[in-house]
């Protein structure tokens, strides 16, 4: 049971070059699979058919030729002692959430919904990205973010094979300063992630607080 003053977890995932190898990460799937290898699954077959969040939330951190690392934030602890790997973990608190100001990254599957066909069209090209974070975070997610603070540090796809299909995703990475306007709205950003494809890597806010000089 998490403590109340615990608002979630988070862990580093740190995979030798043996692990990487054996577990044979290649993609975000494989990375998916891992990650949710660390933790039970809580969720009934109906909550999974009725996207009913998996508390979990991951970004795929990189690594050079001898490890990878892979940040993870929960709502339960993972096990500490996996097959593979090794787990550091720690607890956030509600205080982490009290600021007012943080620096961030993120990296979102930017999309937006055409009115009449009723798809997810990806956004593409950087300034599009640029202002479409910017809408998202005041309407949706409970901060702003200085326009001249924030920075699309990379702009592409990730694609990876699932059940025989291939499977691609827009996928930005983002930098900059945001300013909390609504503390629940922001909270919930925070634990449940930002945007689509958060089983994939996308959504997870890394925030650190900034304190005004």
């Amino acid at each position: 049971m998490m403590n109340a003053d615990v608002i979630a977890y988070a862990s580093m995932l740190h995979l030798s070059r043996a692990d990487v190898k054996v577990l044979k990460v290649k993609d975000t799937y494989s990375i998916h699979r891992v990650v949710y290898g660390l933790f039970e699954d809580t969720r009934t077959e109906p909550d999974k058919k009725g996207s009913v969040s998996s508390g979990i939330l991951f970004a795929d951190k990189g690594g050079d030729f001898h490890s990878r690392k892979i940040l993870i934030l929960s709502d339960r602890k993972p096990h500490t002692t996996p097959q593979f790997g090794e787990v550091q973990s720690r607890p956030v608190s509600n205080a982490f959430l009290g600021w007012d100001r943080y620096v961030f990254e993120v990296t979102v599957n930017p999309g937006k919904r055409d009115s009449r066909t009723g798809k997810v069209l990806p956004v593409i090209g950087r300034e599009n990205i640029h202002q479409w974070f910017l809408d998202r975070a005041m309407n949706s997610w409970g901060f702003s973010v200085s326009p001249n603070s924030l920075e699309v540090v990379r702009a592409g796809v990730q694609s990876f094979e699932k059940d025989g299909f291939k499977i691609t995703h827009g996928s930005a990475t983002l930098k900059g300063a945001l300013t909390v306007i609504d503390r629940d709205r922001f909270v919930k950003s925070f634990t449940k992630g930002v945007g689509r494809g958060r089983a994939f890597g996308f959504g997870l806010l890394q925030i650190v607080p900034l304190q005004d000089s």
